[in-house]
């Protein structure tokens, strides 16, 4: 029986991975992968670590050094992994496309939630505090929603969008006509845009996709709403933009600099990121902790995909979810 070692675990995770295996032997370590932690792989066949691990070079030849024969991420984005230094070293695979329901519906609830502000509300009537003062919100009907990213969960986004009556800009290098909205440059969707949503993949291209110039070009008042990958955001350019009011609102479910602080209970300790510390202080930001994802559906199907990606790879299969380093191509996040 082949041996995995998962890094970076946590209890809903081991609860679809135990229900689905059937072909391995695994060991779960809640610590991250990286270069000091990489020997831990000493003796599996496998690893599958998650979004915030750091596998750079230096620790893919770890993994290379203790037997390990493959890297499954049980993630779409894989930004955090070296893959042009392991290509050719070591086979990396992904997961897709789990939910894009999931994260679609979640960046959702983050603008109804910034927008009408029901998180104030619940914490007011909790102390039998009913006034309205400070609660008013805006129709989205009629609103012109930009998205950034037309993929998978992009598309569903806009659906969603237009369920609510609202106008679809759309920008991405790549324009799928089939898609109902209208496809234009950044610039013209910075401009138009009442609420901005981001849902493409992490690149040298996208990285900081909304800096200082892109706020300054946008609506006075405009929300800003980002469940992909954290970089794609200036944060200090954003918390500017919140204090001279240029953005009314953010819904963050991704951090830039969250790899050491997002999944973990750190209510006792001193955060010591002073931008994110601010960020969490703003009344019209609300952060959650990269839960986009976090669906009974979403798990199941990363669990079910991770273990296809294993049993292809053993099986001396092609692997349908192979991250192949092309040099034409910079994409670092699907």
């Amino acid at each position: 029986m082949k041996r995995i070692a998962f890094f970076d675990t946590k209890p809903y995770e081991r609860e679809w991975f135990d229900s689905l295996n059937k072909n391995y032997e695994i060991t779960y370590f809640e610590t991250k992968l990286r270069a000091g932690t990489a020997r831990l792989a000493e003796g599996f066949d496998a690893v599958c670590a998650f979004v915030n691990d750091d596998i750079d070079a230096r620790t893919i030849d770890i993994l290379l050094n203790c037997g390990v024969r493959i890297l499954a991420m049980r993630s779409s984005g894989y930004n955090n992994v070296d893959f042009r230094y392991a290509s050719g070293k070591l086979p990396i695979v992904r997961v897709p496309s789990y939910s894009p329901h999931a994260v679609a519906e979640h960046a959702m609830a983050l603008l109804l939630t910034l927008n009408r502000k029901t998180h104030k509300a619940y914490i007011r009537t909790r102390d039998f505090n009913f006034s309205l003062a400070g609660l008013t919100g805006t129709d989205l009907h009629g609103k012109t929603a930009g998205i950034i990213g037309t993929g998978k969960i992009g598309r569903v986004f806009i659906d969603i969008c237009r369920g609510f009556g609202m106008t679809i800009l759309a920008y991405d290098p790549y324009p799928n006509k089939d898609i109902p909205a209208e496809y234009v440059d950044k610039d013209t969707l910075f401009k138009r845009s009442d609420f901005i949503s981001l849902h493409c993949p992490l690149s040298e291209q996208t990285y900081h996709i909304l800096d200082k110039d892109a706020f300054s070009q946008m609506k006075k008042g405009v929300y800003i709403i980002n469940t992909s990958r954290g970089a794609l955001i200036d944060s200090a350019a954003l918390l500017e933009a919140l204090n001279n009011e240029k953005v009314g609102g953010a819904g963050l479910d991704v951090y830039e600099e969250e790899a050491d602080l997002f999944f973990e209970d750190l209510s006792g300790k001193i955060i010591r990121d002073d931008v994110l510390s601010l960020l969490v202080s703003r009344p019209n930001v609300i952060i959650s902790s990269h839960q986009a994802f976090l669906t009974k559906e979403a798990l199941e199907n990363i669990a079910a995909e991770t273990f296809n990606n294993l049993d292809e790879f053993f099986a001396g299969k092609p692997l349908t979810n192979e991250v192949v380093y092309k040099p034409s191509s910079e994409t670092t996040n699907g």
